[in-house]
């Protein structure tokens, strides 16, 4: 298990039943994800890691509602609810997720001007977050992703890494999606098609 490491994303209270951009079903991930995370060796998280006011959020742009989309400087992003703002209670990770043997803890979407669902880079599929050389570093070169949600943060994530030359597999008991329009769909294809293992 020296060279895998297991990459939680986004278990945290605000994409949990209850929360502003809550997952269908999120919560129910955490005891599996749990069980995992005392299997293998190397553990990372990502953490949403808002400012207030951040760029995606709908309240942000008056007159725009949650889900529709607006043309972004690095392309089209979908406007969300105000959630995941930085040391809110949101933001925290679920009470039950057994998260402190994490070895590595990467907030994402901290730029107040782009919005981050990969674990790897932000939204310009440019600006890195170093966890790609981290990873390297440490020798990994195989990673199982969970979390939250299936068909943004999880799959933007497993993608990028296949893109970095990682072995990726995402599975999907461990994970729920928000499904907007048939994204769910589209993000399983895409990550099919692109090397990700789905178990």
């Amino acid at each position: 298990m020296g060279t895998q490491a297991l990459v939680v994303i986004d278990v945290q209270n605000d994409f949990c039943p209850g929360g502003a951009l809550a997952v269908a079903g999120g919560a129910d991930i955490v005891p599996l994800v749990n069980d995992l995370i005392m299997r293998f060796d190397h553990v990372v998280l990502t953490q949403d890691w808002h400012p207030a006011g951040h760029s995606s959020f709908a309240s942000s742009h008056p007159g725009k509602q949650p889900f529709e989309t607006i043309d972004m400087p690095y392309g089209a992003q979908t406007l969300w609810p105000d959630h995941c703002i930085q040391g809110s209670g949101g933001a925290a990770f679920h009470s039950a997720l057994k998260w402190t043997k994490a070895e590595l803890v990467v907030r994402k979407g901290f730029r107040p001007a782009i919005d981050s669902y990969s674990a790897f880079y932000e939204n310009d599929h440019e600006t890195p977050t170093g966890l790609g050389g981290y990873l390297r570093e440490r020798g990994i070169d195989e990673l199982t992703m969970v979390g939250l949600a299936t068909d943004f943060c999880v799959a933007f994530s497993a993608l990028d890494a296949v893109g970095q030359g990682f072995k990726v597999s995402v599975v999907l008991d461990a994970c729920r999606g928000i499904d907007l329009g048939g994204s769910l769909d589209s993000m399983l294809t895409r990550m099919r098609e692109q090397g990700v293992t789905l178990v």
